[in-house]
């Protein structure tokens, strides 16, 4: 046996209006893994048409913007940046990412927030880049810290997983 790991090549793009039920696809599968998603599975009442919808809407905003990794023609994860709408917060906005689970742990993750980061640094409004993440996921932390966020506070015991379960939830800051 080599030791050598066949990993696929992705591609990230700019999101399209025809990703969205790929994208569906992925958050109900994160969702169903009851591990780093505010929704639990019985919660989720959102359609196919929907979030189509939502994906429209934020392609249309010009302070907004999805970005996906692609594996041979399959979307398998997303990032997508949010403004703030209010004057005084008009300079930060906020990102949420989702990785298929099988394709974790090799890249896509750090190359989904390279682009969306080459992105804002190129924004004139935008100067914060802001997020929340579970403190049990220990990967995303990791890679956050990498590319330079700093954890900016933490909301003690946010999230009650189970009866004697809780998880904060770490708020991180990066100034572009």
């Amino acid at each position: 046996m080599s030791g050598i790991i066949n990993t696929p090549t992705y591609i990230i793009r700019a999101g399209e209006i025809e990703d969205s039920e790929a994208l569906f696809k992925i958050s109900k599968s994160i969702i169903s893994e009851r591990e780093y998603f505010i929704t639990v599975p019985e919660e989720f009442e959102m359609t196919l048409e929907q979030h189509r919808e939502h994906i429209r809407e934020l392609l249309n905003k010009e302070k907004e913007t999805l970005f996906v990794a692609e594996i041979e023609g399959l979307v398998v994860g997303s990032i997508v940046f949010r403004s703030q709408t209010t004057k005084r917060q008009s300079h930060i906005g906020t990102i949420s990412m989702s990785i298929d689970k099988e394709y974790r742990g090799i890249g896509i993750g750090k190359a989904l927030l390279k682009s969306l980061l080459d992105w804002v640094e190129k924004s004139p409004v935008i100067e914060k880049v802001c997020l929340g993440v579970f403190s049990t996921n220990d990967r995303a932390v990791s890679l956050y810290k990498s590319m330079g966020f700093i954890e900016e506070g933490r909301k003690v015991k946010e999230f009650k997983i189970n009866d004697n379960t809780y998880v904060d939830d770490i708020l991180m800051y990066k100034f572009v």
